[in-house]
């Protein structure tokens, strides 16, 4: 039977990369977003369109409710969830110096980017739990996408660069806690992709990747993401619970 994968933010930029490439490989696929059904009509169709097998799970991540009804949707179309690929994240509404920030802004961002994929994945590994008892010959992952602002200091979004680190050890927990399980759990840290996230500081960006930002000169793309979900899900990558894979063309390298 054809794996089931849930994507978090899936409907535009690094999660619809993600997407493609998992129905590329086969996967039935749920894809989660905040927008309407008819708002991503045109998204799901096109995925559709090669004859993937794709559902959309309209909610707030950072929303209990709809992190149980993520799950319920899958349970009632599919009955089995194989992958889940913490994805969805928010930059800051308005990037300020953390001697200005708002606690009301950190606290909604934080929401979306930590506490919800954290308790998303209580959801999912407790049912990837009981389908390994009664499939033990079926794998089962996580993968959290985060960003190499985990170890990337911006003191004009500080928010941001908690949520990515926290990300960071909820990786590490959540492996040491399904290790036992054969369950393993990856991350990935993104450096530069371009998307809509990143529409307004392109040209900012363009420039400090021709002098030198990234050791590969280009920006990265969804699709690079993409590619290494499918590693990492398809077990190309099989003894490396917890850690972390920096996809950011070198970017994070020290040199002198």
């Amino acid at each position: 039977m054809k794996p089931v994968a849930l994507i978090t933010g899936g409907s535009r930029g690094i999660g619809l990369g993600i997407a493609q490439a998992l129905l590329e490989k086969g996967y039935r696929v749920a894809i989660n977003g905040v927008r309407p059904a008819n708002l991503v009509a045109s998204t799901l169709e096109e995925l559709k369109s090669n004859g993937g097998e794709v559902i959309y799970c309209q909610g707030d991540i950072g929303n209990g409710d709809d992190r149980q009804k993520m799950i319920d949707d899958i349970k009632s179309k599919w009955n089995q969830l194989n992958l889940l690929v913490n994805n969805a994240g928010v930059a800051p509404k308005e990037r300020k110096d953390i001697l200005e920030a708002e606690e009301d802004s950190f606290d909604w961002l934080i929401g979306i980017n930590l506490k919800g994929p954290y308790f998303l994945t209580q959801l999912a590994a407790n049912w990837m739990i009981d389908q390994k008892k009664n499939k033990p010959e079926d794998d089962f992952s996580i993968i959290n996408v985060s960003s190499v602002s985990a170890s990337v200091a911006s003191v004009n979004r500080g928010d941001y660069c908690i949520s990515k680190a926290g990300m960071n050890m909820t990786t590490k927990l959540w492996a040491a806690r399904l290790g036992e399980f054969n369950i393993p759990v990856y991350e990935i840290q993104p450096g530069l992709i371009k998307t809509d996230m990143t529409a307004g500081v392109i040209e900012k960006y363009d420039k400090l990747i021709a002098e030198g930002l990234t050791l590969q000169k280009r920006w990265g793309y969804p699709e690079d993401i993409g590619k290494t979900v499918v590693a990492l899900a398809e077990g190309m990558i099989p003894y490396a619970t917890g850690q972390t894979i920096n996809i950011d063309g070198g970017m994070t390298i020290k040199t002198l």
